[in-house]
């Protein structure tokens, strides 16, 4: 039934994404977040459903008659420089099969990135993309933090199998990012019942958070609740929700959870702290002996036979910041690092041009959500290597478009409502001197 319900979603909706591309970006957001194949029991499991999507949105795209323009700001030429610098990387890498691999697997990612920019082309279509995103992660969170409640804590909340967030560390990255973006919909969101429903999802998908045992998740869920108080417009409620969590939490975590998490402390002592550590001397070590760093999925045996502190603790590199030193060498980091900036100052930018104007406020609020959504990507992403995810790039997408549509000519909603108004007024007072 599973694959069944996946196949109708999909081609039942292909026409449609071949009329309207946005659509198809749609779909691939929804297969590529929510993954529902990896869900499936049968056929559908390994069937290529994003290449097919992808074929249907390129085709659309091409026949399309709107127009097909790609915003270039700062953020968008200097994401184009990255993939030119990743082309660079992999050519010279020190596992070229490897890294060739990996590669065409993030550019297809940042290609639909950047068609996601030529496509969604309103504030409308913008919203409908955080909608799926929400939808289809938030269902992870959803889900685990009911698993996490019902079942004490005592297991791990995890991701699909064979996606970018199947362990455990992952899923708690995914959920802190995820729950900001709610808040931006719950923000936004004028029927009472859908108000609730968001507000439980939040307070779920931090429960999942805890519930994956990630030590990593949760100083990055610490991290994007504070900045999520700092920035939400009603601190009593989400000060109110923020302490709901850590009261369920407290009350239903067992014992081992505690005793792990006090191993932050203590991390000298944990065989996996170190062999994290040994990584990132070993990726730093690279990076200061080849210019292009040794290109991606470059943490194999022999790399550390040749650059680690400790040959023989082979150890995955757990963090965004030395995955990117270690596979893109130290140009590559300071690209990537300053992509996050710039995304970072156009979200003040956003922030302080439509905080005070009622028909852009909405772009303030996303703005604001999308800045808390780093800061728990930063923060977890700094023992996690998931500095290629999707979602980041899309954070990136959705401040450009935001960027653009409010210096765009067209006339807010609000604008527009008020020009009727004071059209429809003054044609009532000449109606009335005429009288």
């Amino acid at each position: 039934m599973r694959d069944l319900f996946v196949a109708i979603v999909v081609f039942g909706l292909l026409p449609m994404a071949l009329r309207h591309p946005y659509v198809g970006i749609y779909l691939w957001a929804w297969i590529g977040y929510h993954n529902p194949h990896r869900l499936a029991f049968g056929w559908a499991r390994n069937f290529p459903w994003a290449m097919i999507i992808a074929l249907a949105t390129f085709t659309g795209l091409l026949f399309s008659k709107e127009p097909k323009r790609i915003p270039w700001t700062r953020e968008t030429v200097l994401l184009l420089i990255f993939v030119l610098w990743m082309c660079v990387t992999t050519f010279y890498a020190l596992y070229p099969a490897l890294a060739w691999d990996n590669f065409v697997k993030v550019f297809k990612i940042l290609l639909m990135t950047f068609v996601t920019l030529m496509v969604i082309t309103n504030r409308e279509r913008l919203n409908g993309l955080i909608w799926v995103i929400c939808i289809s992660l938030g269902f992870y969170g959803i889900k685990g933090g009911i698993f996490t409640i019902t079942k004490g804590g005592v297991h791990h909340v995890q991701g699909p199998d064979g996606t970018f967030f199947g362990g455990n560390n992952e899923m708690a990255l995914v959920l802190a990012m995820i729950i900001p973006l709610l808040a931006y919909l719950r923000l936004q969101e004028k029927r009472r019942w859908l108000q609730l429903g968001l507000g439980a999802a939040m307070m779920l998908s931090a429960i999942a958070a805890i519930g994956s045992q990630s030590r990593g998740g949760l100083l990055g869920l610490a991290s994007m609740g504070l900045f999520l108080w700092f920035k939400s417009r009603n601190k009593f409620m989400t000060a109110l929700m923020i302490g709901s969590s850590v009261i369920i939490i407290a009350s239903i975590m067992p014992q081992a959870w505690f005793d792990r998490m006090n191993t932050i402390k203590t991390y000298e002592q944990d065989q996996s702290s170190m062999g994290r550590i040994n990584a990132w001397w070993t990726a730093f070590n690279v990076a200061k002996s080849r210019i292009t760093g040794g290109g991606m999925d470059m943490f194999q045996p022999g790399t550390f036979d040749r650059y680690a502190p400790d040959p023989d603790n082979v150890h995955d590199v757990h963090s965004i910041y030395f995955e990117q030193i270690g596979e893109q060498g130290f140009i590559g980091f300071a690209i990537f690092i300053t992509l996050g900036l710039m995304t970072w100052m156009r979200c003040n930018q956003i922030m302080r041009l439509c905080k005070k104007d009622p028909g852009r406020k909405w772009a303030a609020d996303l703005a604001a959500m999308i800045q808390v959504s780093m800061i728990g990507y930063a923060s977890a992403g700094a023992f996690l290597g998931m500095s290629y995810f999707d979602l980041y790039y899309h954070l990136i997408a959705i401040t450009v478009l935001t960027w653009t549509f409010i210096n765009s000519k067209q006339p807010s909603a609000a604008s527009l409502k008020n020009k009727a108004r004071t059209v429809k007024l003054s044609f009532s007072r000449k109606n009335s001197s005429r009288g």
